[in-house]
Order: C-alpha cells, then structure tokens, then sequence
C-alpha cells in the first residue's frame, strides 16, 4: 500500500513523482514517510562527433573516439598490437569487438566478445554501450543469440548509494532497458517490518539511469536494503547497509574517506575493497575519477564510466558507502583544462556536466541548469562539507585566451562569482564545529612546478593550474574567513599523485591545514615537494579522516591509507588549533 505525500523540490528543473510508504511483512500502512524520485529529463545538447581533429592512437579509453571518426583500421591495428599485461586487460577485446562490428564483420566481431567475456568481462558490457557505437553489434542477430546462451541481468550499474541525512538517503542504477525500480528498506538484516520503500522507472532520456530517495529515516541508524528492478529481486554481493548521519549539529566521531586519481586499472581496483576495511561513512570523489580527458564525443566520457561502474570491486564499495564527487581536469575536458566564464560556451560544456549528472548521486549540481555545475554540500553532525567545482568557470589566469576569459573580472577566477558566493555565504552561516572545504587542486603554493602542456591553453606553468595560478580569489576565501572570524575550517584536495599534509601560516588569522590525496589506483608519478608536513610516495593509496567532536578538544585524523591498508603518515589537527582565541 502507499499513500501520497507533499512533493518537495530535489534540484531545478527536475520531473519528480512519489511513492511513499512504510509497511510490515504483511503490507499493512504504518505510517507516513517521503520517498522522492526523480529521473533528470534533460535533452542533451547536441554537439559536433569529430570536433577534435584526428590524432595518432594512444590509448584504448580513446578508441570511441576513433570509430566514430572512421578510423577503423588504425584502430584494429593499434588494439591487436597492445601488450598483454598481468592481470590482463580485456578493453582490447571490448574495442575489437565494436570495431569490427562497425566494419560489418560480426563474426570476427563475436569472436572478440567470447574471447572477453570467457575471460571474466561480464557480457553486460557490451549492451551498456555506448549503444550508439555498438548497435552494429548489439543489434545482429548473431549476438542475440549469443545472449541466448549467456543471459544478461537487467540491473548494469549500481545500486550507488548518495546524498545521505539523518532522515533520508538516495540510490542510484542503471538498467537495460526502461523498466520499474524499487528499493525497500529495514533496520532489520532480515528485512522485517517496518518497511521503508520508494518506486520508480529509469529512463532512456537519462542513460537508463534513475535516482531513488527514500525519507522518513530514523538518525543514526543502519539500515539494510534490497532491490526490485523489473518486478524482481536483484541478487546483490551480500545485503548491502548503510548508517544514517547523526543529527545536524550532534557531536559524532565518524571517517570518511577520500582522495583523486582513479584511473581505470585492473590491477589496483581493489583499492576500493580496501577502503571497505575501514567502513567509513561517506567517500568524497575529489576529481580525475577518470580519465577520458576529452569530452567530446559523448561516448568517450560514457564509455569510461561504464567501465568503472562494471567493476564489482567498485560496485561493493558505492552500495555501502555514501558517494560525493567533483570533477577535475581529466574528467572535465582534458589536462589542466579550463572552462571560462560563460555557461554553454564552449559548446561541450553543458553536454559533459549532463553525463556526469548521470553517473552521480550528489545532493544537487551547482545551481542546476540554470548554472550547470557539480558544486554542493552536505551535513553528518556538526561537520559542515563543501565540495567545490574548480573547473567549469576556471578563467584563463593569464588573460590571454578571450574564449576562456571574463573581460569583466578584475581578476582571474577558478570557481566563478555565483559558486564564490555560494560558499562565503555558507560558511558565514555555518555553526558546525569543522566547516571542510574540498578542492580539486591543492591549496599550497608549492605543492606544483615546473610547465605543463593545458589541453586549451597551450604550454603554461604548472603551479597555474592549483590555487596559486588564483593567488588574489584564495586570498579573498581566506581573508573572509578572518574577517567573520569562522573557526574550524580544515581543506583537502587532490590533484598530485601523491599524498601530502601543509598547513599554510596566515598573519591575521590561525594557520590552514590542507590534507592532500590523489593516486587512488595508481603509483605516485609526482616528486614530493619541499615544506610539505609530510609526504607519502609509492603504491596506491587514500585519505582517511577521522573526525572526532565528542571530545572536550575536537579533532580532525589525516591518515595517509595504501592499497595494502597500511598507514604511511598521520596528521592530527585539534579545533583549538582553528581558533581565533588560543
């Protein structure tokens, strides 16, 4: 049974409809809660297929690129002559595959599928798509009746779990087809009453994507979950829980973790069962989530995605922990990319925000379509979150591209005039003991040297591209925070592909801390940097907070976490230490 309840606003511009419901076992109506769900009904922007000219092949997550520019032989060519590797990587098959299938040749075609798939790539990647490109395969009689003999299920991605409260929680998936969604919820393991639930369909419009929530949750608590696509139960690895935040404005002790640098890596996507290890409540996606570094056509950044969201290891860690992202350049545009100050030009803007819309489940994106953007916050506790979008208004610091500069500004922007308010405003009106400001790119000056080639800016300098290219906007965050005397602000970042500790001294206020990690599923690449508190090199790791406001002197723990779940530096920060009074 359901009953109808007050619809409440989700984002802008977004189609909702309600399910709402609490029964027993045995279906009776107990009470009232609010499950909202809403299905982004966006158009896509068109925008041109072959907009960057051809290029010399180097490397397999471009091969969409390639096909649709016509490139079929060089492709097949390049994708036959990949190294083998240990474990072995199956995207040369998954791209032989689709190539030679756009040749008309299904039956070499199908002879790369059998060979992926008898390898261990389950058979619902090729019908996640890009189905564009693949429909030559998908669409042939040939592989229907393969799919006779290995079945595909109708759940491809998810559940990823999101947008978390002490009252609610959001879930995402992605489907075969349109079809029903249901997800039901106990704090019983053995999902008995009560039962909390919202209903929904995914939609073609969206990538067969749909997004759930399900409200009138108790705080602080676990629940379980299970889900219904197509009027069926999923089989799920184990049966997924998650915990509700404490109260707005409790004292808590929780962790979370975070960090940047996610590569698709077969070989280091266990990270993500690592940090299982630990249960941290929420996971912050700090930007380079991946790295399709070119953002047209559209079946570049999909096809990235869907291989990261078809990872078990990836896809047991996002059922349990609640998942915030940002983007950063190489899942924005491309390296050390901007996006100037203007909404829809380039004309790839909008188009790129709208697929990141659909493989997310943040709290809200920007100020919506009306100022596209992955800028948001959250709340666990009396710890403020705020998670910022240093790409998508980033201004040339230089001045010298018109394209990407505003003639209006007096200075050079990473986050634009409407996000710069957004977060003045809301650490002004912030009472939480921590306010947490999350950046793509690192808030120390010397955590960058040296030149970089910018995927449209040309050769510049590489301190350009962290806050020190946006000296005078770093300088208006901070001296704002002096001004209203805001205590508790703590900052992490991404970006370098290593992990760090700085504090950054200030003369009119109390000294920054800035917790930095990016090389989740990849080896350090970059040198440590002088005057870091410490730095950590080597294999793969991430950042682990754990945030303790219990106790008479909070407490912010950095710990630097590798694959192999060992620690390799910790900073510990007390509020007293983010005081305007010590």
């Amino acid at each position: 049974m359901s009953t109808l309840n007050n619809i409440k606003s989700v984002s802008a511009k977004t189609s909702l409809s309600v399910m709402v419901g609490q029964s027993t076992a045995g279906g009776d109506l107990l009470g009232r809660i609010g499950s909202i769900l809403f299905c982004l009904c966006v158009t896509v922007v068109s925008v041109s297929p072959h907009a960057h000219a051809q290029t010399k092949i180097t490397h397999t997550k471009y091969m969409f690129h390639h096909l649709e520019a016509g490139e079929i032989d060089e492709l097949i060519d390049y994708l036959s002559n990949r190294p083998e590797k240990d474990p072995p990587d199956l995207e040369p098959l998954f791209g032989l595959a689709a190539a030679y299938a756009e040749k008309g040749d299904i039956k070499t075609a199908l002879t790369y599928v059998q060979r992926a798939v008898d390898a261990g790539m389950p058979v619902e990647r090729f019908l996640v798509g890009p189905r564009n490109v693949l429909a030559p395969l998908t669409g042939s009689a040939e592989f229907k009746r393969f799919l006779k003999e290995h079945p595909a299920g109708e759940l491809l991605h998810g559940p990823m779990l999101g947008a978390v409260t002490h009252r609610s929680a959001r879930f995402w998936v992605r489907t075969l087809n349109e079809v029903p969604f249901k997800v039901q919820l106990s704090s019983s393991k053995k999902m008995t009453a009560p039962v909390y639930f919202a209903t929904g369909k995914t939609s073609a419009d969206e990538d067969f994507t749909c997004v759930l929530e399900v409200g009138g949750l108790e705080p602080d608590t676990r629940y379980y979950y299970e889900l219904f696509v197509d009027g069926r139960v999923v089989p799920l690895d184990g049966r997924p829980s998650f915990r509700t935040y404490p109260r707005p404005g409790e004292k808590s002790k929780f962790r979370i973790a975070f960090g940047g640098g996610s590569n698709n890596k077969p070989e280091f996507e266990y990270m993500w069962d690592t940090i299982l290890i630990r249960k941290p409540l929420a996971f912050l996606g700090l930007g380079d989530n991946n790295y399709y570094n070119m953002p047209e056509p559209l079946s570049v950044p999909r096809y990235c995605y869907y291989m990261r969201h078809s990872r078990p290891e990836w896809r047991r860690m996002i059922a349990s922990t609640a998942i915030y992202a940002i983007w950063d350049d190489h899942d924005f545009a491309g390296n050390d990319s901007v996006g100037g100050p203007q909404t829809d030009v380039p004309a790839w803007k909008r188009p790129v925000w709208h697929v990141f819309r659909q493989n997310w489940v943040n709290p809200y994106y920007g100020g919506g379509d009306s100022q596209p953007g992955c800028w948001h916050g959250f709340t666990i506790g009396d710890v403020d979150f705020f998670m910022l979008d240093c790409r998508y208004y980033r201004n040339d610091p230089q001045g010298k591209n018109p394209v990407y500069t505003d003639p209006t500004a007096v200075q050079p922007s990473m986050l634009g005039p409407v996000q710069k308010r957004w977060l003045l405003d809301k650490l002004k009106a912030s009472k939480a003991t921590f306010k947490i400001i999350a950046a793509s790119v690192p808030w120390a000056f010397e955590s960058k040297t040296g030149t970089q080639t910018s995927s449209n800016l040309g050769r510049r300098p590489g301190l350009e591209d962290t806050w020190q290219g946006f000296a005078q906007e770093r300088e208006d965050i901070f001296s704002f925070i002096e001004k209203h005397k805001i205590e508790g602000v703590f900052l992490i970042s991404a970006d370098r592909h290593r992990s760090d500790a700085w504090k950054i001294e200030r003369k009119n206020g109390y000294t920054f801390y800035e917790a930095m990690s990016s090389h989740l599923t990849k080896n350090s690449t970059h040198p440590a940097m002088p005057g870091a508190i410490f730095t950590s090199l080597g294999k793969p790791a991430y950042g682990l907070l754990t945030i303790d406001t219990t106790i008479s002197d909070p407490e912010i723990r950095y710990d630097v976490v590798k694959i192999d779940d060992t620690v390799d530096g910790t900073l510990v920060v007390k509020k007293s230490q983010l005081s305007f009074s010590k």
